[in-house]
């Protein structure tokens, strides 16, 4: 089954995450997460299919993460008022994500990756 990658090529952890997908010859869609961010649907599916707090889905270190205030309002959130925020801009996006359906990753580590995708 192809996974669909969700990425932002400027992004150096996603770079580092496609060069681990290239070397391990693992099939994947490369989906620009700026250009076509996933719908609210979408990432509330990721949400319940990882084991992931939906916070984690966040990326808390980007501008618009912080122009927005959100650390100080994510507590106060439910899950389908975050997806509803990552849905307005990919940016927000916590990346890069990978899904095959049942599993899903947010973020790039060398050793999850290994354990998951391998």
């Amino acid at each position: 089954m192809t996974l669909s990658f969700y990425w932002y090529p400027k992004c150096g952890t996603c770079r580092n995450a496609k060069k681990w997908l290239d070397e391990n010859q693992i099939d994947y869609k490369a989906i620009h997460i700026v250009e076509e961010p996933p719908s609210e649907t979408q990432i509330l599916e990721l949400m319940e299919t990882s084991d992931l707090p939906a916070k984690k889905f966040f990326n808390t270190s980007g501008k618009k993460y912080r122009e927005l205030h959100l650390k100080e309002k994510i507590n106060d959130l439910s899950s389908q008022e975050m997806a509803e925020i990552l849905a307005s801009d990919g940016m927000l996006i916590k990346r890069p994500i990978l899904t095959d359906g049942k599993k899903v990753t947010a973020g790039f580590n060398e050793e999850t990756y290994e354990s998951v995708w391998k």
